[in-house]
């Protein structure tokens, strides 16, 4: 059995910071950006997709490191979605008729957002093992 050692408070509280920051500033800035409704709907529908995406990566990627079966259809579908999902902001910013610092406002807080809801899936896991792990000693 794999043992998991705890992530510290810092760290569990750096990750869900930073994905709230990361997330929120892409809010705000869709919330306040000159756009069609269409083009607000797209660059939400990507960060939703876009951390879903992420977090099921993660989550395959870390069962598969522990022995759990991940099915190797799901694991490419999660692959292909990370990667459509960054590919599709990146031919929408790459086509909008926004700033270059616009654009790359809108990728790096996406990009931090995915790195964050990553780091953040970890942290409840590791925690929620952990949990269990004592439980099942204890009953």
């Amino acid at each position: 059995m794999t043992t998991v050692q705890r992530p510290t408070a810092a760290f569990v509280g750096a990750s869900w910071a930073a994905l709230f920051i990361g997330a929120c500033a892409f809010l705000i800035g869709l919330w306040n950006a000159q756009m069609a409704l269409n083009e607000k709907g797209y660059y939400l529908t990507l960060l939703l997709y876009g951390l879903f995406a992420s977090v099921s990566l993660q989550k395959s990627v870390r069962d598969r490191s522990e022995g759990i079966a991940v099915t190797g259809m799901y694991f490419m579908l999660c692959w292909v979605s990370l990667c459509a999902v960054i590919v599709l902001l990146a031919v929408g910013l790459w086509n909008a008729s926004l700033q270059p610092s616009e654009k790359g406002f809108y990728a790096m807080s996406f990009l931090l957002s995915l790195f964050a809801v990553v780091a953040v899936q970890k942290n409840v896991r590791d925690l929620g093992g952990k949990a269990a792990q004592v439980q099942a000693d204890y009953t």
